[in-house]
């Protein structure tokens, strides 16, 4: 599949999540870059929107309230803490895998983003970027404890 077929595959899969919410897919890009073949996109509802970019797999996931964004990981870090219990991302070799891990996440977690007043969002992103100011020390004590 190419990376445009792959992403198609997984809006199959987040559309029913996403589409009575209220999000809507925009095709954002498509391409060769010095990587490989890329297709990307977004769901987007008002002044929030999900950014999904594929090459081989489904990489960066990045949510967007105005002018806040957080990368899946950081937001599911924040609110989750370390022990996580999220599913994406994930190890398989099927990348349509990827999508079904986001799917769980986005319905599990991602809540307050999707349908809510933003502010457990809003949380998640001041946690994250007091993250980005510490140390290298306090950073790797964070996984210690």
């Amino acid at each position: 599949m190419t990376p445009r077929e792959s992403l198609d595959a997984g809006r199959q899969i987040l559309d029913p999540i996403l589409n009575p919410r209220g999000f809507l897919f925009r095709e954002t890009g498509t391409g060769k870059g010095s990587g490989g073949d890329f297709a990307s996109g977004q769901y987007e509802k008002g002044n929030r929107f999900i950014e999904l970019h594929f090459r081989y797999s489904l990489g960066l996931v990045k949510y967007h309230i105005g002018a806040l964004a957080i990368r899946h990981e950081d937001y599911m870090r924040s609110l989750l803490g370390t022990s996580g219990g999220n599913k994406y991302p994930g190890f398989s070799n099927d990348p349509i895998d990827e999508f079904r891990n986001l799917s769980f996440d986005l319905e599990t977690f991602s809540i307050d983003f999707l349908a809510g007043a933003g502010e457990e969002f809003l949380r998640c992103v001041k946690i994250s970027e007091a993250r980005e100011k510490q140390t290298g020390v306090s950073k790797v004590s964070e996984f210690e404890s």
